[in-house]
């Protein structure tokens, strides 16, 4: 019985994908530009050896 439950949030997702097609494609372009980066590991490196040890307490004033 419980394998054709569908919530009301899986429901609404998709209708409104159904009315909104170009959705999905809109995510994957946005996370592309977001999130999908090639990591250049020479920068990489020099960020991690240019890196200043943070001091116990930072608000603190010597």
């Amino acid at each position: 019985m419980m394998a054709n439950y569908e919530s009301e949030v899986t429901r609404f997702l998709k209708d409104y994908k159904k009315e909104h097609p170009g959705t999905e494609q809109a995510q994957r372009d946005g996370r592309a530009r977001l999130w999908d980066k090639s990591i250049d590991a020479e920068q990489q490196e020099g960020f991690r050896i240019a890196r200043v040890p943070q001091r116990p307490y930072v608000y603190q004033n010597d």
